[in-house]
C-alpha cells in the first residue's frame, strides 16, 4: 500500500525526493503517515480537500476489503 500511496503522491508534488511514509499498525488500524516538504501540502490536500480524500478511498479500499482494518492516512509536513 505504500508503494501506491507514493505512486499517487510523487507525480503532483514539486519535491518528490521529501515524501516519504511510516506506517503503524494495531489489531485494528493501520495508519499511514505521509510527510511532504511543506510547499507540497496544498497540492497534496487538493481543492477542499479532494485530492487527499481521493487517496484516502483508495487505501481504504485496498486494505479494508482484505483485512478487516480501519486505515488512517496523516499528511504531515517537514
Amino acid at each position: 500500500m505504500r508503494e501506491l500511496i507514493e505512486t499517487i503522491v510523487k507525480p503532483l508534488v514539486a519535491h518528490p525526493e521529501s515524501v516519504r511514509i511510516e506506517t503503524a499498525e494495531t489489531d485494528r488500524l493501520i495508519t499511514y503517515r505521509l510527510f511532504v516538504h511543506k510547499d507540497d501540502m496544498g497540492k497534496v490536500i487538493g481543492k477542499q480537500g479532494r485530492v487527499a480524500k481521493a487517496i484516502r478511498t483508495v487505501t481504504f479500499a485496498g486494505v479494508s476489503t482484505h483485512q478487516q482494518k480501519r486505515t488512517v492516512i496523516e499528511i504531515v509536513d517537514k
